[in-house]
């Protein structure tokens, strides 16, 4: 089911424009930047977007600007660590081919207070289907102090997600605009946007 549900938002994401998902990836931009949550924490862990996915490029140097303590996912071997985002100038090509910043691994993870988090898709229980490498499965469980929020395209909100007992589900999810859930997805069609 889990393959099945990541070739069908792959195939949904497919009838978008590159400008449409740009537009819906500056809406949802915003809606993080203004969420009380986001406003209100000191240390943020980000990721540095795919170009499949929410473009979070802007968000983090908004954050950083903003004075906040910006941690972005570093992959090493079959585990995730956190390093502290200094700037554009400061990533380089790691791991699948995303942008990681440099230096000594972030460890406190009781100070984390939010996380946002990308996904394949979500449901509306804050059930997450990732790419199937369990990075932040893993990683998930060490952020017991922090909101965690679901950052994806609207057409990435389905009804359920298989979920394991052990899974750490996301707090909430910021995404274009609160959809309805009708059949199997959530689905904003580009004519809506």
């Amino acid at each position: 089911m889990k393959s099945a549900l990541r070739s069908e938002i792959k195939a949904l994401k497919s009838t978008f424009s590159a400008e449409e998902l740009a537009t819906l990836s500056a809406y949802i931009a915003e809606n993080i930047i203004n969420d009380a949550d986001v406003r209100a924490a000191k240390t943020i862990v980000a990721y540095h977007s795919l170009p499949d996915e929410v473009d979070t490029h802007a968000v983090i140097d908004t954050l950083l600007t903003d004075g906040k303590t910006v941690l972005l996912p570093v992959v090493k071997g079959s585990d995730m660590e956190l390093h502290e985002y200094k700037g554009r100038e400061s990533l380089h090509k790691g791991a699948y081919g995303i942008l990681e910043p440099q230096g000594n691994p972030f460890l406190e993870y009781d100070k984390i207070d939010v996380v946002l988090v990308p996904g394949v898709a979500f449901d509306a229980a804050g059930h997450r289907l990732g790419r199937g490498k369990g990075y932040y499965d893993r990683f998930l469980p060490k952020a017991t102090n922090a909101v965690k929020i679901g950052v994806c395209f609207p057409f990435q909100v389905v009804n359920t997600i298989p979920f394991e007992p052990h899974d750490v589900a996301c707090d909430r999810i910021i995404t274009y605009r609160k959809t309805e859930i009708s059949g199997n997805t959530g689905i904003i069609r580009p004519q809506d946007i």
